[in-house]
């Protein structure tokens, strides 16, 4: 790819250590190795965008939009402000990708707009295209005339057929990583944080939504205003427009989505205002005003997404017995970890997710109690271990290099779990009261900033670290931060119910005790989840009907569950369970449910033809996101 100069020459500023390839405990047989040196590196800047904050930085967006289902486009205007230093006469440099640049303006009093040159450059596949606007030397605001391109990347337009409704249209944007600029020209860095404001303009009979302050009870006109007085990294600036309903589900806690899942939703998601009241004991006070959430169709390409004072969730955690609200927990964590207090660039991610990762397990002990959160831990445990098993090294470190690759691939297990086994190992160390105390005050030093790995780290040592050097020598931070693998001292949870489930499998395993025998009146779905974890990759034809019969796994309506058991009958080739599995792919665009489906289809050639035969009829329906991440698996070339 091709990037600026001023983007690549951080390299003079390599400060290289050597470090050991891997953990002596690492499984070597799925994966060469080879003795390599990783740079432990100053701050570089972001590498992923054009911008240039360190000569003009946007502080504010409006945004004026018109929803142009039709043609499937975003259309209006982006009018910037900005804060210029009190010399040099510098351009203003943004990110786009495939937009349509129509015009550009600039004003001195933010009142009278008069055209000023711009160009846009060579699009790069990764980065998108700089936009570079001139400026007057009093010019305080810019305005840019634009529209989307049917196929932005951010932005996902679905025909009626593809909601709930079956009655109206419906899109909606994901803008992490760098999709932001895919339908807003602005500077794409989670570095530039910045408030907004937003009219939107719809067709009369939808609602449209926003991460901001919204009116819930405003009526269904077409035109909707917003506002967004904190200041935010442009990756959560969000918009939904559908068949939207709203119903309150506590004092600052409420859930929007299609009329005919929003019972349900509110009864999954009561607790909502129990969990903001937990997470404001351990960490302080939501600084957010509300918290709402709201449901998306099923081709919501991720579990679920931060946006503040909005979280976006996928239906797949809509279960009916409160299992996977985990995820609930974990978007508002977010509201202090990722939303408060920010990863600069995209190779901090961990900061942003390690930490949310970490908070959403204490809410969930706060909530369901410490056997759920550790059998939630266990499962999470073994998930990341699989990947770390697999992944080069380079992927397998929390500060990772992410320099001429799609900052989207460095979504993995390793910033999450690796990075919440970190702070549980800090926790462990120095003690709970402690850990906590140290937590709340990060949040509140660092509040509404961006910070890089280094910040986080120089913090860390001051008010931890030093103040307690005998219990600091037992930390391996480095390890944790810069080299690959889990450190031999990682905490290891542990479950009990786990335990008596593995019990229970093994009797039916060696054949003791009949499936329909088995004690799984009360198993949660994590036991499940489990049970089908624990079972050996290879089954009879026998074994695979007897589950089946005994708990008609392939009917199941627990997206988690049934995604499991369909990776079973993937990889033992039971037939019963296609019809579910082409139903499955086809119903839901979820990447962590369907991403590993198609790869296990694709390991035998008759696999994947049914790979293929189904993305044919599945693909259309996928986010681009998701769109991109599977044209890879199944080498989609049509």
């Amino acid at each position: 790819m091709k990037l600026q100069p001023a983007l690549i020459c951080f390299a003079i500023s390599f400060c290289l250590f050597a470090m050991a390839c891997q953990d002596s405990s690492k499984d070597t047989s799925r994966k060469t190795q080879s003795n390599i040196v990783i740079a432990k590196l100053d701050d570089p800047g972001d590498v992923h965008s054009y911008a240039n904050p360190e000569q003009v930085r946007v502080r504010h967006v409006d945004l004026d939009l018109e929803v142009l289902f039709d043609r499937k486009v975003l259309k209006g205007t982006s009018t910037l402000t900005l804060d210029r230093p009190p010399t040099g006469n510098h351009p203003l440099k943004l990110d786009t990708r495939d937009l349509k640049i129509n015009k550009a303006e600039s004003s001195n009093d933010g009142t009278n707009f008069t055209p000023t040159q711009f160009k846009l450059g060579e699009a790069d596949k990764i980065l998108g295209a700089p936009l570079v606007i001139q400026l007057p030397a009093q010019a305080t605001k810019v305005r840019v005339e634009y529209e989307t391109s049917p196929k932005a990347s951010g932005v996902q337009w679905l025909e009626p057929a593809q909601t709930a409704g079956k009655s109206h249209p419906y899109v909606f944007t994901q803008s992490q990583a760098i999709h932001a600029r895919s339908w807003i020209p602005l500077q794409d860095s989670p570095g530039v944080r910045v408030t907004y404001a937003a009219r939107i303009r719809t067709p009369k009979e939808l609602r449209a939504v926003m991460s901001a302050e919204q009116d819930p009870n405003a009526p269904r006109n077409g035109d909707y205003r917003f506002n967004m007085p904190q200041p935010i990294p442009p990756y959560l600036i969000a918009l939904a427009a559908g068949d939207i309903a709203f119903k309150q589900l506590g004092t600052r806690a409420g859930v929007y989505t299609e009329p005919a899942m929003l019972e349900k939703a509110a009864r999954e998601f009561e607790d909502t205002e129990k969990m903001i009241q937990a997470t404001e004991k351990l960490y302080g006070p939501y600084r957010w005003g509300r918290y709402d959430i709201l449901v998306l169709p099923p081709s919501f390409p991720i579990g679920g997404m931060e946006n503040p004072r909005l979280t976006f969730a996928t239906p797949t955690i809509l279960a009916g017995d409160k299992s996977l609200v985990s995820l609930i927990a974990h978007e508002l964590a977010h509201s202090w970890s990722g939303n408060l207090v920010t990863n600069a660039t995209w190779r901090d991610f961990w900061l942003n997710e390690g930490f949310t990762t970490y908070l959403e397990r204490r809410i969930t002990e706060e909530i369901y109690g410490r056997p759920r959160e550790e059998m939630e831990a266990v499962l999470a445990k073994q998930a990341v271990e699989k990947e770390l098993a697999e992944f080069d090294d380079r992927d397998e470190i929390l500060h990772i290099d992410l320099t001429g690759r799609d900052p989207d691939e460095g979504v993995t297990q390793v910033p999450y779990e690796k990075g919440a086994l970190f702070l549980r190992s800090l926790e462990e160390t120095f003690g709970r009261e402690r850990f906590d105390q140290f937590l709340k005050g990060y949040f509140d030093h660092f509040a509404f900033q961006s910070i890089t790995t280094a910040d986080f780290v120089a913090y860390l040592k001051k008010n931890l670290l030093d103040a307690n050097p005998q219990l600091a020598a037992r930390v391996t931070v480095d390890d944790w931060i810069y080299k690959p693998g889990l450190p031999a001292s990682a905490p290891q949870p542990k479950s009990d119910a786990f335990a008596i489930v593995e019990q229970q499998a093994t009797g039916w395993l060696q054949d003791k005790t009949p499936a329909t025998k088995l004690q799984t009146k009360n198993w949660s779905t994590q036991e499940w989840l489990h049970f089908l974890r624990f079972l050996p990759e290879q089954l009879s034809p026998r074994q695979m009907q007897e589950l089946d019969r005994a708990f008609k796994l392939t009917k199941t309506g627990n997206a988690e569950i049934a995604h499991q058991w369909l990776l079973i009958a993937i990889r033992n080739k039971y037939e019963p369970a296609y019809p579910r599995l082409e139903e499955y792919l086809t119903s839901i665009g979820r990447q962590k449910l369907i991403k590993p489906l198609y790869e296990e289809l694709v390991k035998t050639p008759e696999g994947r033809d049914r790979a293929l035969q189904i993305y044919r009829k599945a693909r259309a329906g996928y986010h681009p996101i998701a769109v991109t991440a599977v044209d890879k698996i199944v080498k989609w070339e049509f």
